[in-house]
């Protein structure tokens, strides 16, 4: 099936669930980007200035374009969305094309969760399915279950909010396991240095600045070290209750029985129903569907289900990324949180 014909046809497919067909800006602020990834993500831009010095920058994801589109419309409706267009992202792998062709598809102001993420992966499925694929898989996995795990663990409150705001850097993530199991980042030495310098402090002006912290704000943050510290041995049990829960991979249907086990094992509070996840099939439309944990983590602005197809033929490859993001536009700017969830196609 030739590039055109597909997309087409996968339109089509979009547009018969209900989606409303719109259109993307192709250049945006850059600091809708900046303020919501971070500064080193913006070398992946390409950006410039206009006359009055305001930085934009090409596109470098749809799912975004669309949100800051949602939010200039200074609307609460619902809406069931869809559009297709060219992102751009500079790449440091040469094999890698710095033009993506993108369709996608998303219901912001999403009002009944269970329904909607439905509906998303229904609407993915059933955009491929005159692909003339033999086999494909589907991964599927939930971010909300990790964030909601370490609320349940007895960890210091500064390391939960730690772990979870670098749950994306796998590397990092792992850095910091390995401190919290081992303490081998608190040198005794250091400590009393803290000490000192931290009585010395007291008797500073508390608004003063200090490498862009008030003294208040540095004096705040001992005190948690001091009255909620970390410790080696529970730190090892939480390391391995995390490494074990990021292990869990296994066919959808079983998802809820593994989890649940794991939750029983380690004696933790939490349940999870088997109708907890948008499907629960092992085989649907020649796909193969698995349940992962740890899957999504690349995925920063996702709050909860998050899943990907990957099928391939002879002439073309097809990636569909999605999930909910219920956050994104409140970080954009919204006042008020505003829950979305959708999707996007990668075409190569």
């Amino acid at each position: 099936m030739k590039s055109k014909k597909l997309s087409e046809s996968i339109l089509r497919s979009i547009k018969s669930k209900g989606f409303k067909y719109i259109d993307l800006p192709p250049v945006i602020e850059a600091n809708h980007i900046v303020e919501r990834s971070g500064e080193t993500f913006k070398r992946f831009l390409f950006s410039f200035n206009d006359q009055k010095g305001k930085e934009l920058c090409l596109r470098p994801d749809l799912t975004i374009a669309s949100c800051i589109r949602y939010l200039s419309r200074k609307t609460t409706d619902t809406e069931k969305v869809y559009y297709q267009g060219q992102a751009f992202r500079k790449t440091f792998n040469k094999k890698n094309s710095i033009i993506r062709n993108q369709i996608g598809f998303e219901i912001i102001g999403s009002k009944n969760e269970k329904k909607d993420d439905q509906n998303i992966l229904e609407t993915s499925i059933k955009s491929i399915k005159n692909f003339g694929y033999k086999t494909g898989s589907l991964t599927v996995g939930n971010v909300e279950i990790f964030k909601v795990l370490l609320n349940k663990l007895d960890i210091p409150k500064r390391w939960r909010l730690r772990l979870q705001r670098h749950f994306w850097r796998e590397k990092y993530f792992n850095d910091l396991l390995k401190r919290l199991e081992t303490n081998s980042d608190v040198d005794p030495t250091v400590v009393e240095i803290d000490k000192k310098r931290y009585k010395k402090m007291l008797n500073e002006n508390q608004s003063k600045m200090i490498s862009g912290r008030t003294v208040d704000e540095i004096l705040q943050r001992f005190d948690n070290k001091i009255n909620d510290p970390r410790r080696t041995k529970k730190g090892r049990n939480v390391s391995k209750i995390i490494k074990e829960f990021l292990n869990i991979n296994c066919p959808i249907d079983k998802a809820a029985i593994k989890l649940n086990n794991f939750f029983k094992k380690n004696k933790i509070n939490l349940r999870v129903e088997k109708d907890y996840f948008p499907i629960t099939k092992n085989k649907y439309q020649k796909l193969n569907i698995k349940f992962s944990s740890s899957f999504g983590r690349e995925l920063e602005y996702y709050t909860g289900m998050v899943f990907r197809i990957n099928i391939k033929n002879r002439s073309n490859n097809i990636e569909i990324n999605g999930g909910r993001y219920d956050n994104l536009i409140s970080d954009l700017g919204a006042i008020k949180k505003v829950p979305a969830v959708g999707a996007a196609i990668n075409l190569s």
